[in-house]
């Protein structure tokens, strides 16, 4: 049953679309004619308006251009109108300042030509008194000179008795000395016996470790009149040489204490690095036998170095 009707529906349907088929292309053809027809008027309308839109672009684009070239040549009348004015102000202006400058030239050339008249009066003023100064110069000059010959004969007669005096007190002189001599010679005579005895109470001795050595005992007067060991102006011209640097000890806890003469003192005190090698450098007397000068802070020592007793003192020597 099922397939009898398929076949009755597929067989009506065939004759359906031949049908169809048929009487179809007729109206398809009105159908596209018609559709064509409406599509190119569409295609023309719009054809039209796009004509239409780029004219009034155009004209748009031209009246733009328009008012652009009528605003450019407004601005560059404009910048002509400015310019010009500006160059006419400048003219003024330069006009105005040569105008100022000529009048400033006239009013210096005015005050020069009167600066020149006020300096040419000084001038004249100043060379009158030079004239006089110079005239005063000439009579003080020869004022001087005359008081200088003056001084000059006064200076030579003062010498003259100068040379008159001296010579007197040359005569004077070796009449003394003639004297001093002959006190000498007497006195010669009778040290000379005094001296043989005092030679035998100064003179010492002292052992080396091989032998005795004699030796004089010192002084400490004689040498401080001799000149030649006048170390205190010696200082004061050579300051650099009497400065040793610092004082080390030979302890760690000692501390400076002022040493007499007849103190003795220990060996390490008198060293041979605080031995005075060179005493005249300093203008000190050379030392002969036991005796050393050694350095102790400031001060010089004279010591004995067989027995430490220090013989002699100078305190504050070094700086």
């Amino acid at each position: 049953m099922t397939l009898t009707k398929l076949m009755k529906g597929s067989a009506l349907s065939a004759l359906a679309i031949a049908m169809a088929a048929t009487a179809l292309p007729a109206q398809a053809e009105a159908a596209a004619a018609s559709e064509q027809q409406s599509k190119r008027e569409r295609e023309d309308r719009q054809y039209q308006r796009r004509s239409d839109r780029r004219g009034e672009r155009r004209t748009e684009r031209r009246q733009e251009q328009r008012s652009e070239r009528r605003q450019e040549r407004r601005s560059e009348r404009r910048q002509e109108r400015r310019s010009e004015r500006r160059q006419e102000r400048r003219s003024d202006r330069r006009q105005e300042r040569r105008d100022a400058v000529r009048e400033i030239r006239r009013d210096y050339r005015a005050d020069e030509r009167t600066e020149r008249r006020v300096d040419r009066r000084a001038e004249r003023r100043a060379d009158d008194r030079r004239a006089d100064r110079r005239a005063e110069r000439r009579i003080e000059e020869r004022r001087a000179e005359r008081r200088a010959e003056r001084r000059a004969e006064e200076r030579r007669t003062e010498r003259r008795a100068e040379r008159r005096a001296e010579r007197r007190y040359q005569d004077r002189r070796a009449e003394r000395r003639a004297d001093r001599r002959a006190e000498r010679r007497w006195r010669e005579r009778s040290v000379r016996d005094r001296a043989a005895r005092s030679t035998l109470e100064r003179r010492s001795r002292y052992w080396d470790g091989r032998r005795w050595h004699n030796y004089d005992r010192w002084d400490r007067y004689r040498w401080r009149d001799n000149h030649r060991y006048d170390w205190y102006r010696y200082r004061h011209a050579h300051r650099s040489i009497f400065r040793l640097g610092r004082y080390y000890a030979p302890y760690r806890d000692y501390r400076y204490r002022r040493l007499e003469i007849g103190f003795r003192i220990g060996s390490l005190f008198f060293g041979s690095r605080y031995w005075i090698n060179d005493p005249w450098r300093y203008r000190l007397p050379e030392v002969y036998g036991p005796y050393r000068w050694v350095r102790y802070y400031d001060d010089v020592l004279l010591v004995d170095i067989y027995s430490g007793e220090v013989v002699d003192v100078i305190y504050d020597f070094f700086w």
